[in-house]
């Protein structure tokens, strides 16, 4: 059960090589239409996805409570992907979720911008003023997508496993560098870590959402950290009854485990609208 996460920049072959990647290795290959449709049918609003996904969001939507909503589903639905294992998920900060897997193989996928602008200009019939600024626009939002959402530089090579340039290897080279690094890479004791961590990780993010989604729970930047039986409660609070109130809700939706909290409580506290 090995989970790869493919980064990659536009016209870089992303799909094509991930495509590919998973038919020989047998596995599902998540498309971000699938991510999509599931972070909707988790409940966040269609028409809102477009300002959120794969993008840096704007001053307002930046400060809007749409945004950790989306965070959350989006984390969600990336965390059952993973959790079905043996499985090529793309872009949307897969490599960051997934991140303490230890079954995750993580591939950044890049080319010379003159690359793709003319696999750009050939797929759309562009000019090079339009692949050029095709090429911008997209380098300009997963970046600013990535620091925003998680602080986090997605083209430092040094964040994946695998860099690989599809400009100097084609789809079929490339996607057989990433099968034979993943067979020799990810071993039996790997899977088996892997499945146990992303149970736990989903187990605490499902128990986010039903405290904030189900149950209303005003606790900004809330998260969950599981730990053998033990679950860690953090967020920012402006009260200690509703760290109160979480911690009671969290032991009745799953008392057989034990909960903490190490939730900052800062009066006057000005939550998102």
């Amino acid at each position: 059960m090995a989970v790869i996460a493919i980064s990659r920049q536009v016209a870089a072959l992303g799909d094509e090589i991930a495509a590919a990647t998973a038919k020989k290795l047998g596995y599902k290959f998540i498309t971000r239409q699938e991510i999509e449709k599931r972070i909707v049918d988790l409940g966040f609003p269609a028409d809102k996805l477009k300002k959120y996904d794969e993008r840096k969001p704007g001053f307002f939507a930046s400060l809007a409570k749409d945004r950790d909503e989306y965070m959350d589903y989006l984390q969600t639905a990336v965390l059952e992907a993973a959790a079905e294992g043996d499985c090529i998920l793309i872009g949307r900060g897969a490599f960051i979720i997934l991140g303490e897997l230890p079954n995750l193989f993580s591939v950044r996928l890049v080319s010379k911008d003159d690359v793709r602008m003319e696999r750009l200009k050939k797929e759309f019939s562009w000019n090079d003023k339009q692949a050029k600024q095709r090429i911008e626009e997209s380098d300009s939002n997963r970046l600013g997508f990535h620091k925003s959402f998680f602080n986090h530089q997605n083209e430092e090579s040094t964040n994946f496993d695998m860099v690989l340039n599809s400009g100097v290897f084609n789809e079929e080279a490339a996607s057989n560098m990433i099968v034979e690094a993943v067979k020799n890479i990810i071993t039996p004791e790997k899977e088996e870590g892997g499945k146990l961590k992303v149970r736990d990780l989903l187990l605490a993010q499902n128990l986010v959402n039903t405290l904030i989604f189900k149950h209303k729970i005003n606790i900004n930047f809330l998260h969950a950290v599981v730990t053998g039986n033990k679950i860690v409660l953090q967020g920012v609070a402006d009260s200690n009854a509703i760290v109160e109130k979480a911690l009671i809700l969290s032991s009745k939706e799953l008392p057989e485990y034990q909960f903490e909290s190490t939730i900052s409580v800062v009066q006057d506290f000005k939550t998102y609208p």
